[in-house]
């Protein structure tokens, strides 16, 4: 029988169990989520009508015959199967492309009549390419009937469509993954240079107008300008170590230091340092703060807490962030709740996605969609979580929660973003 022959089994050559069984072990392959659980199904629903104890689906590799499949279900299941696999009738059947019928004899240990494996190879074609080889096995007989040589040519077929089917959706999905990747590359690279580029404007053209020979600045001008090319020097610098930051996240190369750190004293700086950069926001930490003390990485949670007050300043300006702090059992919960505009809900889930960024009518507020991916990975680093809860008109607040013990905390741990 040729190549073509296995592709076009007529179902009104074979017996009605053995239709029925065609029938339904078409419609099983249809439903099933993959070829493993497809040939599962093709083995219960066949084996009744066609009795073999093992089968293998070998598939050419780019220089071996690889096994992609292999299950041992009937006679010597616990005794022979290890000593057949049917590894030889499968190179035989690649080399030939041809279905083959065989008996293979057991060693000297087998004295009964199972010493007599029956091995049946099918080829596999995809595009009138040879694929592999689908090997039945059945131990001590009887032989293979015409009837059921026709019916395994039948789930050859079926199974060389499966193969075909599942290279199809790695395809698509290999193809889907490229144009993401692709577009997720475009987009940052627009961000970037758009973010890099704007103080850049900036610095470039105050310090063109302050060399101007043709013009005399009075001193508060010449401050004013100057203020402005150190405030910009600043946000080019915070854009750059941004990047840094998370191309280290992506390498797992960002290094942790954990010390001791009392979180009283801690948030005390934290909010001192923001009310000194942020006048557009007023700050209320909780007056009663209960005596902490963490191991953590102080200068990497201060980045942390930075941020989200940077990210009130632009996103809710001239609202009140409240900071208080719950003591549970086995750690502490710091919240950051601010009565600014909210957050849409539909935006939540990729709030801390690397380059996402929720978006907003005010075209001054800038930012590169790095800033809480960073925070989630410097917390996920301290054995903590982060997350946040919104109400569009209400307000946002962020919930961070760190373990009082960190002793396991590996100070050299990767903190490369997982995408499962």
């Amino acid at each position: 029988m040729d190549r073509a022959d296995i592709h076009k089994i007529n179902p009104a050559t074979l017996r009605p169990e053995e239709l029925e069984a065609v029938y339904a072990i078409s419609r099983a392959v249809a439903l099933a989520e993959n070829i493993d659980s497809a040939l599962d199904e093709i083995i219960r629903l066949a084996r009744p009508i066609f009795i073999f104890d093992n089968l293998v689906l070998y598939l050419r590799g780019k220089e071996t015959l690889e096994p992609a499949f292999a299950r041992a279900i009937g006679r010597g299941r616990y005794k022979e199967a290890d000593l057949s696999w049917g590894e030889a009738t499968a190179h035989e059947v690649l080399q030939t492309g041809r279905l083959l019928s065989r008996i293979e004899e057991g060693g000297e240990d087998v004295h009964d009549r199972t010493r007599f494996r029956f091995l049946l190879g099918l080829p596999l074609f995809l595009e009138n390419h040879l694929e592999g080889a689908l090997v039945f096995i059945r131990f001590g007989g009887p032989p293979y009937t015409p009837d059921q040589v026709r019916l395994s040519e039948f789930i050859a077929g079926l199974v060389a469509q499966l193969l075909g089917h599942d290279r199809l959706v790695k395809h698509i999905a290999n193809l889907e993954a490229e144009r993401k990747l692709n577009q997720l590359q475009e987009d940052f690279i627009a961000t970037v240079s758009h973010e890099l580029l704007t103080p850049l404007g900036f610095i470039k053209g105050y310090a063109t107008t302050l060399l101007r020979k043709d013009i005399t600045w009075d001193e508060e001008t010449r401050r004013e300008f100057l203020t402005i090319i150190d405030e910009e020097s600043d946000r080019l610098r915070e854009l750059i170590e941004n990047l840094m930051d998370s191309s280290r996240l992506q390498a797992g190369t960002l290094k942790m230091t954990f010390q001791p750190l009392r979180l009283d004293a801690f948030l005390r700086d934290v909010v001192m340092r923001a009310l000194s950069l942020h006048d557009n926001i007023q700050i209320e930490l909780q007056k009663e703060l209960p005596e902490l003390r963490l191991m953590a990485d102080a200068s990497r949670l201060a980045q942390v807490f930075d941020n989200l007050l940077t990210n009130a300043s632009k996103y809710a300006p001239h609202s009140t962030v409240t900071i208080s702090v719950v003591a549970e059992e086995q750690t502490v919960c710091v919240k950051l709740g601010d009565n600014g505009p909210g957050i849409a809900p539909e935006h939540l889930p990729s709030l801390f996605k690397r380059f996402y960024r929720v978006p907003t009518p005010d075209k001054n507020v800038r930012g590169t969609g790095l800033g809480l991916f960073i925070c989630r990975q410097i917390i996920h680093a301290h054995g903590g979580e982060i997350w946040a809860e919104s109400q569009v008109g209400v307000g946002t607040t962020f919930y961070i929660r760190l373990p009082y013990d960190q002793q396991q905390s590996n100070p050299d741990l990767s903190l490369r973003e997982s995408y499962a």
